[in-house]
């Protein structure tokens, strides 16, 4: 109360343009929350920068595997974006494995790197492994054809895909809805 006393009698005497005068001046910003933040914003864009760029690189591959098992593009890309990390991740990097599936590698022989996902020769064959896995679904002969990609995800997502299967389906819906995948589907 007597804080508003106060104002009210060094404003008695003043005459204000707008509002904003009466206000304090904002506090300066500290250096190091600006760093952090450019650092988030750099992030960000990277991120968005780098899947595009997924995109635009696979999107062929995920066109005709769509036209030849019927699984909608924005599946196949929506899944190899977050499981590669956009070709960031490890096993992407050295395996070749886009879609984090399980299986056999020579890392241990090669690189000393043990590893339980499985090597393929190029991203291509990664990207038909997991049409084909797909395939072997229960739920495909279902879906097949069907481009509906919540059908699809919420289908994969109750199949055992991945270990945290709610996390991993909002992640994979998110990265689609991002990316505006589904306008290739």
């Amino acid at each position: 109360m007597n804080d508003l006393v106060y104002l009210a009698s060094t404003m008695k005497n003043q005459s204000y343009s707008t509002t904003l005068d009466m206000q304090k001046p904002a506090r300066p910003v500290s250096p190091n929350l600006k760093l952090l933040l450019l650092v988030f914003l750099l992030i960000i864009t990277h991120s968005a920068f780098t899947q595009s760029k997924y995109v635009k690189k696979f999107r062929p591959i995920a066109d005709s595997l769509s036209a030849e098992y019927g699984v909608p593009v924005s599946v196949i890309l929506g899944v190899a974006i977050l499981e590669s990390g956009s070709c960031t991740s490890r096993n992407c990097k050295l395996l070749n494995n886009h879609f984090g599936i399980k299986g056999k590698n020579n890392l241990l022989k090669t690189k000393g790197i043990k590893t339980a996902y499985k090597q393929y020769p190029d991203a291509r064959s990664s990207f038909i492994d997991f049409c084909k896995l797909m395939k072997k679904k229960k739920f495909y002969k279902k879906l097949e054809g069907n481009m509906n990609y919540k059908l699809w995800v919420d289908a994969i997502s109750k199949v055992g895909y991945s270990e945290v299967p709610d996390y991993w389906k909002a992640k994979v819906l998110e990265t689609i809805k991002k990316n505006k995948l589904s306008v290739y589907d």
